[in-house]
């Protein structure tokens, strides 16, 4: 495996459906499919080529388990896919997995990556106007690169994984009555000059509360 660098910025929740069940120990669960609009790079060292990625439709799955023992945490368990491919055309010379790359070639990339993540978490206010969740998470990544010249039909390939420690947090409004409610979740880490973050924010509507 070589060690590469890779940047990428990805957004744009397109639509998702969530289904979600509640009972005295609460399941809940969900699906969301959505659209990345991914930019960024990689390379084998600092002198990244930034790939013209083309927007796909990723899925998230997620599985939560809430309980009112004392002093033990919730457990949520999440699955996302991040896909996408690109075309480039090279400003400089691009090396990968040994590889050399001459600028001005056209260069196809297909990027693989898939983040599980192990939330364990408390809830430290849970009512109708607002809930608030706090927790740590343990993100496993898997991933991959491709990239091919398909003109001097050269290749590489990488590929990494990891368990990266995150802090989690979750803030709930809702608006009583109305099944109204927005919230922002996500998961952070921070050191040296490095930063990583996993975010959603969104406003939901429950038709069933609304009407009860």
């Amino acid at each position: 495996m070589k060690k590469g660098l890779f940047a990428a910025a990805l957004g744009c929740a397109l639509f998702s459906v969530n289904s979600q069940a509640d009972t005295i120990a609460g399941v809940y669960a969900g699906a969301q499919a959505w659209q990345t609009d991914t930019s960024g790079g990689f390379a084998d060292s600092s002198s990244m080529a930034d790939f013209n990625f083309s927007d796909e439709t990723n899925t998230s799955l997620y599985i939560a388990f809430e309980h009112p023992l004392p002093l033990v945490p919730n457990i949520k368990v999440g699955h996302t896919t991040l896909d996408n491919n690109g075309t480039t055309t090279l400003d400089a010379n691009f090396t990968f997995d040994g590889e050399l790359y001459t600028a001005n070639s056209e260069v196809d990339t297909v990027i693989e990556l898939d983040a599980t993540d192990l939330i364990l978490y408390y809830e430290l206010f849970d009512n109708d106007l607002i809930s608030f969740d706090v927790g740590l998470n343990a993100k496993y990544i898997d991933g991959a690169f491709f990239v091919e010249d398909t003109d001097s039909d050269t290749q590489s390939s990488g590929d990494f994984t990891g368990v990266v420690p995150m802090v989690y947090s979750k803030v709930q409004v809702g608006l009583p009555f109305t099944g109204l409610a927005a919230y922002a979740e996500g998961s952070y880490l921070s050191f040296d000059d490095h930063e990583l973050s996993d975010y959603q924010v969104a406003v939901t509507y429950s038709f069933i509360e609304s009407i009860a």
